[in-house]
Parts: structure tokens; sequence; C-alpha cells
């Protein structure tokens, strides 16, 4: 069968029963009620919650062969709390586990590879997994094909039991022997624990796992006692200097900033650009010279921001603290000055990654943002994103929040160079699709601007882009243009297996990812 963006799919793929995409929202009781694995147990029957080990706190949430484990990914590349828990269930001997983290990491030593060889994790379940597994993945690693999951989508899916956890692991700079924790403060600060909120308040079990014991009570608290069932102390969770590698970065590269100016522009010329507008840039280089650009556009203006969502950085934050953005809504943290920023002002907040992008809360934070500015490997003449796979057939990103900034956002803003090296970026198909065209209004690249005709938007923001000047061009001339660069790259040549399915924020399936045929 097909679905809405013409990708042809199976009815099922193992015990996983394909809900295609239908170009819609779908109804919220399609997906089955809010449950819960939350094991109603009351307080330890000894009082204590502080256990001696990794493996004693592993023996005692009863974790046992085919359960399901979860992380949160706030340290990122920094990340030592998933190699530790791996390592110490592999010693007990427990296999075949579904490993569900909100994003896998391109952690090594351990590498996560050496988990699923040797039958530690036998499904995975996620928003991205780049990096050496994402590779092993698409070469045909598993058994099982990975879930793939955008951040909204993912507290829905556990909300309703479609991602049932058993025991989480929560990594935390600080906790008390009670189970407060917090990423907010410590030698290892990572900031905002939002993405583990989910997991903490539906899960069987919840161990909290710091390298820094404080007195009781923890303060500030993000997860508190009334979830928390042990704590492990160990030497160290994590590195904050490797929170943002590969992902927030500067740029000097004379293209990086155009294609960043220009975004800048189109927001600046629009009519939503007034005081007490909303936005989300992002951690990319291109992301975070916009929005050095669009400071400057607010001063010029004299405007000021009512809040900034998602991945904080340190130029917002110093936006914040120069009076041009009111709030920061925070969940997650890229940088150290981000990290410990939370801490310090009141108004920089820690949120629910449930607030920030669920399709099915009562509201989330993406209902009310203006504008979005997303990154990409490539976009087509239909203005699908793929933000998983490169043309030469590696996985190369993570879903993250894209498809849900995209769909929730006035106005979303695709930025992105026409090539990169020998590798065109604007093509006719993209190789997966992750976020629908219709939800994308505007792609800015170096070579030109190109407006969606099919968005909600296009008409006001064409007026808006002519009333300043701004010209725009066919997103089938940057094609074009990126073509003719490049030439018409080989196909990538895949095999029927399906290593990969790739869910909408609304729990349908956009895409799937086959096995590349080496």
């Amino acid at each position: 069968m097909k679905n809405a963006v013409g990708r042809e799919l199976p009815e099922k793929i193992g015990d996983y029963i394909v809900r295609p995409y239908s170009g819609s929202n779908a109804d919220p009781a399609a997906w089955g009620k809010v449950v819960s694995n939350r094991v109603p147990t009351l307080r330890p029957a000894n009082g204590q919650k502080l256990l001696g080990s990794l493996e004693e706190a592993i023996r005692a949430t009863g974790l046992s062969d085919g359960m399901t484990i979860s992380f949160h990914h706030s340290f990122r590349e920094g990340d030592m709390v998933i190699g530790q828990v791996l390592t110490a269930i592999r010693n007990l001997g427990i296999k075949h586990l579904r490993f569900a983290p909100s994003a896998v990491v391109n952690i090594k030593n351990p590498s996560i590879v050496d988990f699923v060889k040797d039958g530690t994790i036998d499904r995975i379940e996620a928003s991205g997994i780049r990096g050496e597994l994402g590779d092993a993945v698409i070469d045909g690693l598993m058994e099982n094909p990975v879930i793939l999951r955008p951040h909204g989508a993912r507290p829905r899916a556990i909300e309703t039991g479609s991602l049932s956890i058993d025991v989480a692991f929560i990594g935390a700079s600080a906790a008390d022997e009670y189970g407060n924790a917090t990423g907010q403060i410590g030698p290892n600060a990572c900031g905002s624990l939002g993405y583990s909120f989910v997991d903490a308040a539906n899960a069987g079990k919840v161990v909290i796992v710091t390298d820094n014991l404080v007195e009781y009570p923890c303060v500030p608290v993000s997860i508190s006692q009334q979830y928390v069932d042990y704590v492990v102390v160990v030497e160290r969770i994590g590195d904050p200097v490797k929170i943002g590698a590969g992902a927030a970065r500067m740029t000097k590269n004379p293209r990086d900033l155009m294609i960043a100016k220009r975004a800048a522009d189109v927001m600046a010329a629009s009519r939503l650009f007034k005081e007490g507008f909303s936005f989300q840039t992002g951690a990319g280089a291109i992301s975070i010279a916009c929005t050095n650009y669009l400071a400057q556009r607010m001063e010029e203006k004299g405007i000021k921001a009512s809040f900034a969502l998602g991945g904080m950085t340190a130029n917002i934050v110093d936006m914040f603290n120069k009076g041009l953005v009111r709030v920061l809504e925070c969940s997650q943290s890229f940088d150290a000055v981000a990290a410990n920023a939370i801490a310090a002002n009141p108004n920089i907040l820690e949120i629910d990654n449930a607030v920030y992008s669920n399709l099915y809360a009562k509201g989330s934070m993406l209902d009310r943002l203006n504008f979005g500015v997303l990154g990409a490997l490539e976009v087509d003449t239909d203005f699908n994103i793929n933000i998983l796979t490169g043309m030469s057939g590696e996985m190369m990103g993570g879903l993250g929040g894209g498809p849900d900034v995209a769909d929730g956002a006035d106005i979303s803003i695709v930025t992105l160079p026409v090539v990169r090296g020998r590798t065109p970026s604007i093509v006719p198909k993209v190789f997966t699709c992750c976020t629908p065209g219709t939800s994308v209004a505007v792609v800015v690249t170096e070579a030109g601007i190109a407006l969606n005709p099919k968005h909600k938007r296009y008409q006001e923001l064409k007026e808006d882009l002519d009333a300043a000047g701004i010209a725009t061009v066919p997103i089938e001339k940057l094609s074009e243009i990126a073509l003719g660069l490049t030439g018409i790259p080989k196909p990538i040549e895949c095999t029927d297996k399906i290593v990969a399915v790739v869910e909408y924020r609304d729990g349908s399936v956009i895409d799937v990812i086959r096995q590349i045929k080496r």
C-alpha cells in the first residue's frame, strides 16, 4: 500500500502493524487510551533507596529477559550512564532487551553495537541511531526493525502503552538518597532532564544514577522522589564538554552565514515578526548563526520575543540576558552555558518533552510557536524532508523534534546548502521521507529561497517577502542548480529487508528504511 507521501509500505512488519501516514493528524482515539506501566508500590520496605551498585539496583528492579529499558540523551556524546548500565546488565546475564532511549547517542567504549551482537539488546526504539550503531543497523545487523519516532511521538507511545517501559535509568548530575534528582547543578551538570519526565512518570521501576550525592532534599528538583525506586552512585555519569559534540557548533563558513542571514531576513519580513513573537532555532551551525542574525533584527526593530523553545544554546541564553526574550522553555541543553542557566533564573524553565511537542497533549508549546528553523540532509521538490539517511546510504541523523516543529510552527524554515561536497541536497525525491512537505513553509539556501505553494501561509508569506524585496525561486530551480553541480547521483540499491520504521508525530508510518545492498 502507499501512504499520503507516496511511499510503498507493507501492511505488517513482523509483529508491527503498519498504520500508513494519511496526510492529516489521526484521531487520538485510534491510538488507544492512556495507560501506565507504573507499579503502584509504596516506599521501600526498609526505607532505603540508596543501593551499593548498578548490579544490585538491576536485581532489585526485577529486570529480566525480554523487558524494556530506557535512558535520556541529555549528555549526548558525553554520556557515560548507558555503557555502565548495559555492562552491568550483561554481567548479570540478562538478554533480549528492548533498548528505548529518547535518542541513541554515538557513544564508544563500550559501543552499543557490542550489546546487540552479544544478544543483550535485540530491539531498539528511539528518535535516531546515528554513528556506528546506525551504520550497523542500515547494513542489516538486527533481525527486528528499529522503530524511529520524533520527540513528540515518544510521550504518546509511552502513555498509550505502545512503548511500555519496565525500567528507566535516569542519569542525574545531583541527587539525594531518597531519589530527588536534577541535571541543573553539580560538577557534571547536563541541564534540562525534560526528556526523562515521561519515563519517570510511567516506567515500572525508576533508577536514578548519579555521581553527586547531595544532602536531602536535593534542590532544585527535576525528578521527584515520588517516582523513584532506587538510587545508585557511580564514579562519573557524563562529560558535559561533549554535550555539544555533533550538535551545537559555531561556523565561520561564508556559505553557511549567508544561509543563516537569509533565514533571519525571512523571519524579519514576516508580519508575525512583532512584539511577543516566539521562535525555535536549534543547535546546528547554520541555526546558531541564524539566532545571532535574528537578535540583530530584533534590536533593529526594537522588539522582544515572548519565548524561545526547544534545545537551548549559549547564544539564546545571551539573548535572554540582553532582555530580547522573556522566557526560555528548555527541553534540553546543548552546551554548558545553557545547562547552568536554568538554576540561575526563574524565567528559564525546564520543560517536559510532552509539554514541548506531544501532539496529543491538551496543549503543547509548539501550538504557540511562530517560527521554527530546521536543518535537513535533503529536501525534495515536494518539500519533503530527509533528516536520517545520506545519499551514500549512511544513517547520519535523528528525527529529533524536526517533524513536530515543522507541523506545529506557523512558519517552518528549512536551512541547508544546495550541495554538500559532491552530494546534492535539493533533489527530485528524498531517499527517506521524515517530514511531509505540506508542513514546510520555506527552504533557504545560498542559491535562493523557495516558498512552498501548498503551505497554509504561502500567500501571506509571499506578500510579506515581496514587500520586503526578498526574491524567491521555484524549488525545482534549486534542484536543477544542485544536480547541475553534482550530476545525477547513482541510486542507492536496497534489499527487501526493512531495517527501520519511520513514524510520524501521530504514530502513523511515513516511511521505512531498507537494508543497503553493499
